[in-house]
């Protein structure tokens, strides 16, 4: 029955999507929605560009806290902060919960991107109260995420957590982004991927040697803390764009 309701409304949304509008809807709906999304790209400009140097961490919203990649989240985003970086999550529960639970019990800057979504998720109680905002757009919490962070730590996720890993990387790949590090945590979940990678898309000439040297592929807590530590030690910290 549940699956049913949910089916049929996600038919009436696709002939919703398809449906013909008028002058007058497409005003009242396209149009405002400009307004919409300039008013959250405001909002993130705003609080965000006074926060200082970020790392900001990805990975799964279904993460439990005796996962391990959820402690190894919480003891990532301790040792950061306490080099003097901040934390940016995606202001949800799982790994995002854990990044901030890191940063807020080490006494650093706990920063939280949520999304409005209809079925999840609700901001974890661990971001800063003056760090929490909520986007209803994916991409414009995007930039966000891209525009004030100064390095990616990836833990295992899906398709968001993917999808966040790879715009980084293509915006590296095509310098629209200066390069920071961005570190993906856990040989055993990467290695399929990172294979896939090599011999498919690198194989074929679908990318370069140098792109597959964009990222860098960690174990422990420790090393993925050092990859920043190292990378900042030649650079200076900067705004992305």
């Amino acid at each position: 029955m549940h699956s049913e309701k949910n089916e049929l409304s996600s038919e009436e949304r696709i002939r919703q999507a398809f449906f013909p509008k008028d002058w007058t809807e497409i005003v009242a709906t396209d149009s405002w929605a400009v307004f919409k999304i300039m008013s959250e790209l405001v909002e993130g400009f705003e609080k965000l560009a006074k926060i200082g140097p970020c790392v900001t961490i990805f990975g799964s919203a279904r993460a439990k806290m005796s996962d391990k990649y959820y402690k190894m989240a919480e003891k990532i985003a301790y040792l950061l902060t306490s080099k003097g970086f901040g934390i940016i999550s995606g202001g949800g529960p799982g790994i995002m919960e854990a990044a901030n639970k890191g940063a807020h019990y080490s006494g650093g800057k706990s920063v939280g991107l949520n999304i409005d979504l209809p079925y999840e998720q609700n901001p974890n109680p661990f971001i800063d109260r003056d760090k929490l905002i909520n986007f209803d757009y994916f991409f414009v919490r995007k930039v966000m995420f891209m525009k004030y962070s100064q390095g990616y730590i990836v833990m295992p996720g899906g398709f968001g957590t993917l999808d966040e890993m790879f715009e980084a990387i293509t915006l590296i790949q095509t310098h629209k982004m200066v390069e920071f590090p961005i570190i993906l945590v856990g040989t055993e979940f990467w290695s399929p991927l990172v294979s896939w990678l090599n011999t498919v898309l690198l194989a074929e000439n679908y990318i370069g040697p140098d792109d597959m040297a964009i990222y860098t592929v960690v174990d422990t807590a420790e090393e993925a803390v050092e990859q920043i530590d190292r990378f900042y030690q030649k650079y200076e910290l900067k705004p992305n764009f």
